[in-house]
């Protein structure tokens, strides 16, 4: 033990000379590509003299127990230089295991705190974005002096609660997502007569089921604002959210006097920002949107068990 302890002492040393300082001095660089055969003629002297000679070094040290004596200087390279070699191949394998594992394991680290960033300049543009149209709702009602301005400011304060508090962690339960939904349904019914018409409709196995907050609103805010705010006859709204078996279905249905022949169906900050989070999110998820002659639909499929 004591002999192989001192050997290889002497192979760590050298390894660290050729792995740390010989191998990145010639890399990539090819006019140091020219010292490479007397950097290879030093390693190879250095494993065979100079490996002998530290066992002859522990030997007079006493530290190296000589159990076999050699006839010439030949018989022992032709011994320990075999066995230095193999040895700094092994100790060269291990090391370089090593660092693509740690070199694996900080590049996704970087990736997933580059998604984290991403996601939250995202959640940065979504929650400004839909704030900024419901005070446009309210800046409606305040502008027509209507009585329901008040109550507007009311369930915006709710909307703003959640908003300060729920939306600054990963996950929130769909049965918060859908308080959320529904207290923006009755913001933006404030602005609207009997004539809109709202179908809301849920079937959720697992109420506690969780999804990153503020998921859903794009589409609904998308409904009233490019949907039902310009739709001049019979404007309606219907909202419709499964989640089965960890399958998520939203569909949003509204009206809409745009017609495909006249413009094509586009996507605005929310909707943009949504598949941008979904791809970040999940790996198995679909969005599709459908711009009929008088109605505007939008899908929404999300596998839950996906989350990256």
């Amino acid at each position: 033990m004591a002999n192989s302890i001192w050997l290889m002492i002497y192979v760590m040393i050298i390894s660290f000379f050729i792995f740390e300082y010989s191998i990145p001095f010639i890399k990539f660089r090819w006019k140091r590509l020219l010292m490479l055969p007397f950097i290879f003629v030093f390693y190879i002297f250095m494993f065979s003299f100079g490996f002998y000679w530290w066992r002859n070094i522990g030997v007079s040290l006493h530290i190296y127990f000589a159990f076999t004596e050699y006839k010439s200087t030949r018989d022992a390279l032709s011994n320990f230089f075999p066995r230095g070699l193999f040895s700094a191949i092994v100790i060269g394998i291990i090391k370089y295991s090593y660092d693509f594992r740690v070199l694996k394991e900080t590049a996704q680290k970087l990736r997933i705190e580059k998604q984290e960033a991403e996601l939250n300049y995202l959640k940065s543009q979504t929650n400004p974005h839909f704030l900024f149209n419901t005070l446009n709702n309210i800046y409606s009602l305040a502008r027509d002096n209507d009585p329901l301005a008040s109550e507007s400011i009311l369930r915006l304060s709710k909307i703003l609660r959640f908003m300060l508090y729920q939306t600054n962690v990963d996950f929130i339960a769909i049965e918060q997502e859908l308080k959320i939904m529904e207290d923006y349904i009755s913001l933006e019914k404030l602005r609207y007569d009997e004539s809109l018409i709202i179908n809301f409709n849920h079937s959720i196995e697992d109420i506690k089921q969780e999804i990153p907050p503020l998921l859903l609103i794009p589409f609904v805010e998308n409904a009233f604002k490019h949907g039902v705010s310009e739709t001049r006859n019979n404007p309606f709204v219907d909202i419709h959210l499964s989640v089965q078996n960890h399958l998520l279905l939203f569909i949003v249905k509204n009206s809409t006097e745009k017609s495909p022949s006249h413009e094509n169906s586009r996507e605005n900050i929310g909707l943009s920002n949504l598949r941008r989070q979904l791809e970040l999110l999940y790996k198995d998820y679909e969005v599709n949107v459908f711009q009929g002659e008088f109605d505007f639909t939008a899908t929404l499929k999300i596998n839950l068990k996906s989350h990256v």
